[in-house]
């Protein structure tokens, strides 16, 4: 297995873009990229952690390729905003692809300026290596699943 991190707004939307994608095993929403240990949801709100809202996940490359992955992420949100999604404002809604070894950091630039041809503003997204992986509270664990929702209520 192979493991993969992307912030692309609130995680809750972002794991459920994730969660059935065949080949993905394991998703999890936490915080990445900042400098607070062990956050929680309500530090990482205030801005003061410089953490991202993630979906960590755990994908079989034989089934779901990396690149495919990518694909998906650029697809699920608005890349050209700084740290924005929507209605959600602050570093945490930043959009960031959080890489694991030089291949994804490869991947993730050439990706990057593919997509950049899509989009009439540039790209916001940050690339940088993945550090340490904050799970969140058990309650944002696949939220909109439990909840029944495929989309975050507006």
């Amino acid at each position: 297995m192979s493991l993969a991190t992307f912030a692309a707004g609130c995680f809750w939307h972002v794991e459920e873009t994730f969660r059935t994608v065949p080949g993905v095993s394991v998703t999890q929403v936490g915080f990445m990229g900042g400098k607070t240990e062990n956050p929680t949801y309500k530090e990482v709100c205030t801005d003061a952690t410089w953490h991202a809202e993630v979906v960590h996940l755990e994908f079989d490359p034989v089934k779901v390729r990396y690149e495919d992955l990518l694909e998906i992420f650029w697809k699920a949100h608005d890349p050209t905003t700084v740290n924005r999604q929507g209605p959600d404002v602050g570093t945490q809604y930043r959009s960031a692809i959080f890489f694991h070894d030089s291949e994804q950091k490869a991947a993730a630039e050439g990706s990057l300026k593919e997509a950049q041809g899509r989009f009439k503003k540039k790209i916001a997204t940050q690339i940088v290596p993945a550090s340490a992986f904050y799970r969140a509270e058990e309650y944002h664990q696949q939220y909109l699943a439990k909840k029944g929702l495929v989309h975050c209520p507006t």
